[in-house]
């Protein structure tokens, strides 16, 4: 058996769902649209410079969650998905990961956006297994607050393991293992696979990928 990890951003997607999560909500009127779209802005960029501090992003992405019902938010998100996710889902990745659910391996989507914006998106991938950051729930409704380790950087490698151990395996129970991803901030878990590839990467990654002779290939 192999196992495939898929991050989301800029990977799979032509963009961005956390970013476009935030610009949806702010068309919705749910957010207020100048502050909340500097807001957005600033952390997107200093995610793509490896400058993030998750849990500074996590407070501004996950508050609005606790603000709504669970009903509105569910509405809103079939929305979304048509609106801004299925968009930027590109043949070319519907293809890669149907490459490798066809041939039986483990498939895993591995991201750092939250489970409740990402898991339909996994869904519509085909994708079964989901490794992303957990909005802390009570009662039904979200909380605001983060459960667990964040699902992002070198917390990317301790979930994995974690989820794997769950299931009673770890990474000598693959033949080979990859990871696709386009971000400087996954090279922790790149470096953890047998099989690293970079897609349509950030120039840091971009280079670190020629040094180490990673596949650099394009899903759009």
């Amino acid at each position: 058996m192999n196992l495939a990890l898929f991050d989301l951003d800029n990977t799979l997607l032509a963009g961005d769902s956390d970013f476009e999560w935030a610009q949806f909500l702010i068309g919705q009127g749910a957010l207020d649209g100048e502050i909340h779209a500097a807001q957005n802005e600033k952390f997107y960029d200093q995610y793509k410079a490896g400058t993030l501090d998750i849990y500074e992003f996590l407070d501004f992405q996950l508050k609005p969650l606790a603000r709504h019902s669970r009903a509105q938010l569910d509405a809103w998100h079939q929305e979304f998905m048509a609106r801004n996710i299925r968009p930027i889902m590109t043949d070319q990745a519907r293809a890669k990961v149907q490459e490798h659910l066809q041939r039986g391996d483990l498939v895993l989507l591995v991201t750092a956006t939250n489970a409740f914006v990402t898991g339909p998106i996994a869904r519509e991938f085909g994708i079964h297994h989901l490794i992303a950051t957990i909005p802390e729930q009570r009662d039904g409704q979200f909380t605001g607050g983060v459960r667990g380790t964040p699902s992002f950087q070198d917390g990317k490698i301790t979930r994995v393991e974690d989820w794997l151990e769950a299931q009673g395996l770890n990474w000598g129970s693959f033949a080979d293992s990859w990871f696709y991803s386009d971000s400087r901030n996954d090279l922790p878990l790149l470096e953890k696979v047998s099989c690293p590839v970079a897609v349509d990467p950030d120039p840091i990654l971009k280079a670190e990928a020629e040094r180490r002779g990673w596949p650099v290939i394009s899903l759009r």
